[in-house]
């Protein structure tokens, strides 16, 4: 049995005939329009009875659940809690300052001789941030005079510079976290 054309439901109807029609300027025929009702203001509930969600406000009657302050944070039904079931052990300091460490073997094995600055050191990939706190430390042999520039040295690379006939200097206006 085949339909005629005019007994088919035309699809602009097939939503309802109060539907809107969508505007087509830019092409987009497939678009629906949401359907009313389908987005639904939040429940505002203890408003009184009239409002139809109050005295108990959806929360049942009585029991742990059905109050205010129903449990804290971390509350596992009276079992002793994670938090307090792992140990403790050791403490992070304030005040630790994160260098980026620089050893003598590397700046030797890259061949870096002369004046090295922080800038050099990150042009040369020995460090990621030249504005971070650097810190020389004395791993490996140098033999070259070298005049280096960063904010704190080991006392052995101090040594190892020094008796290569370099020099190393302090700096002081480098950040001390990473932004």
């Amino acid at each position: 049995m085949t339909e005629s054309k005019s007994q088919r439901i035309e699809p602009s109807k097939a939503f309802g005939s109060d539907r809107t029609k969508k505007s087509t300027s830019l092409g987009n025929k497939n678009t629906i329009t949401i359907p009313k009702g389908a987005k639904t203001s939040k429940k505002r509930v203890g408003q009184g009875p009239g409002s139809g969600l109050g005295k108990t406000s959806t929360r049942g009657q009585k029991g742990q659940k059905a109050r205010a302050s129903s449990m804290r944070r971390g509350f596992e039904g009276g079992q002793m809690p994670l938090h307090r079931r792992l140990p403790k052990r050791g403490f992070t300091s304030k005040n630790h300052k994160l260098y980026q460490s620089v050893n003598l073997g590397l700046l030797a094995k890259l061949g870096i001789s002369g004046t090295i600055t922080p800038e050099i050191l990150k042009q040369k990939n020995v460090i990621q941030d030249e504005n971070l706190l650097i810190k020389i430390l004395g791993d490996g042999e140098i033999t070259t005079s070298i005049q280096i520039t960063a904010d704190a040295f080991s006392e052995t690379a101090k040594a190892k510079i020094e008796k290569a006939g370099g020099s190393v200097t302090i700096r002081t206006q480098a950040k001390t976290t990473k932004d």
